[in-house]
């Protein structure tokens, strides 16, 4: 059978060039970094806060600076060229972890900033450069291997951290986090990634933000992979920030909580068969039923959090629902972004997580002002039940198995 040069390979060697293996190596660097104080992060900000109502109005402020920030990186990426733009942004995980290690409020919040543009900046860097090795039909097998990949990185760093945490040395796991980050800056200059083939400024013709993002919007079927998206990194977003602090309100621990995230995210290990059932069923049909089953399970955190051992439980199993939408949820934007445009509309594109970081904390922080936690998984498996009936717009053709070999 002859091997495919896009599919990552075990053998070693292929991690010393510039192709799908060591870009899926670079992203698992970087999920380690952010994973490994991931569960830390919430708690910290809950400790230093005293409330999570107050926790969601920060994580709403530090988010819309960061939306902007991420806005920026296009402009970024033109003058300091995509190489520089990756490096800058490990660099400032590496800060933001040291700024975190501070325990100090003063700190904490120029930390969560230098993180949300740390992870843009790689994120959309490192896109560009799937996008430039990876061929356009190849996407649908190398989408679930990436994830694969990194969700193992999620199942690892939390686990990680609590555990470094819990053993008294509470800066260590921040330290771990700035050492991954710093192995990807030293990996990536290591590889020697050739320059991109032509002018990079001339492929983004629009500098002005304003601009790229209407010229986004204008464009259906990129609109609604961006709201598929935000809907994804929300229920995330609210899994990594709430499912500690409920641990720790309800009485499990904070070191629990850390086990609950691990857990939840080792869900993401089943996406090479979701991916492999998107092939078979369609992408649409895929996503409207991952979706679907997130809303339920979600609405059952809700109902259950009165019992938390059984809340708990439907938390595991709401991971393993919306790990459906991951084996594929880029399919949507990658299918459909035309070639001349990929980096302002990927830098686009890439504001999901941000614009969910930014929506969905301002939105928990006023029903907690009058419900219970348990609101927050009530509003958020509202949402998912509505991105089941909005993935029926997918077009129908989008993932079947003709267009994925």
């Amino acid at each position: 059978m002859t091997k495919r040069p896009w599919v990552p390979q075990i053998d070693i060697t292929a991690l010393a060039r510039p192709g799908a293996a060591a870009l899926v190596a670079i992203l698992a660097l970087d999920t380690l970094a952010r994973s490994t104080v991931s569960a830390l992060v919430p708690l910290q900000a809950y400790d230093l806060l005293g409330s999570a109502q107050q926790v969601s109005v920060l994580y709403f402020l530090t988010a819309v600076t960061g939306l902007m920030a991420s806005l920026a990186v296009p402009w970024l990426v033109i003058r300091l060229r995509r190489r520089w733009m990756l490096r800058l942004g490990a660099a400032c995980l590496i800060v933001s972890a040291g700024l975190f290690g501070l325990y100090d409020l003063i700190a904490f919040v120029p930390a969560i900033v230098l993180q949300m543009f740390g992870a843009s900046s790689v994120m959309i860097c490192t896109n560009l450069y799937v996008m430039e090795h990876i061929p356009r039909r190849a996407f649908g097998r190398f989408e679930p291997v990436r994830t694969l990949f990194t969700g193992a990185g999620w199942m690892i760093g939390p686990a990680l951290g609590v555990f470094l945490y819990g053993k008294g040395a509470t800066w260590l796991p921040y330290a771990v986090s700035a050492g991954f980050a710093g192995v990807v800056i030293l990996y990536f200059t290591w590889l020697r990634v050739p320059h991109a083939a032509g002018s990079l400024a001339n492929a983004v013709p629009q500098t002005n933000p304003i601009n790229f993002v209407r010229r986004y919007f204008a464009q259906p079927r990129l609109a609604l992979a961006w709201l598929l998206a935000v809907g994804r990194a929300s229920w995330w977003g609210m899994f990594y920030v709430y499912a500690p602090i409920y641990a720790v309100a309800s009485g499990l621990g904070a070191e629990t909580g850390g086990y609950i995230v691990s857990a939840g995210a080792s869900a993401l290990y089943t996406v090479m068969l979701w991916g492999w059932l998107g092939r078979k069923i369609g992408i649409r049909t895929l996503l409207m039923g991952g979706y679907a089953l997130t809303a339920i399970l979600t609405l059952c955190i809700g109902f259950a959090a009165g019992q938390p051992w059984i809340a708990a439980g439907f938390i595991v199993a709401a991971a393993l629902g919306i790990s459906i939408t991951d084996g594929a949820g880029n399919m949507p934007f990658l299918r459909a972004v035309h070639p001349h445009e990929r980096a302002e509309m990927t830098a686009v594109y890439t504001t999901y997580r941000d614009s969910a970081r930014a929506t969905m904390p301002a939105l928990y922080a006023v029903l907690l002002l009058v419900f219970p936690l348990s609101a927050v998984f009530f509003a958020n498996g509202m949402i998912m039940l509505g991105l089941a009936g909005l993935a029926q717009y997918i077009p129908r053709r989008l993932g079947r198995d003709r267009l994925l070999h």
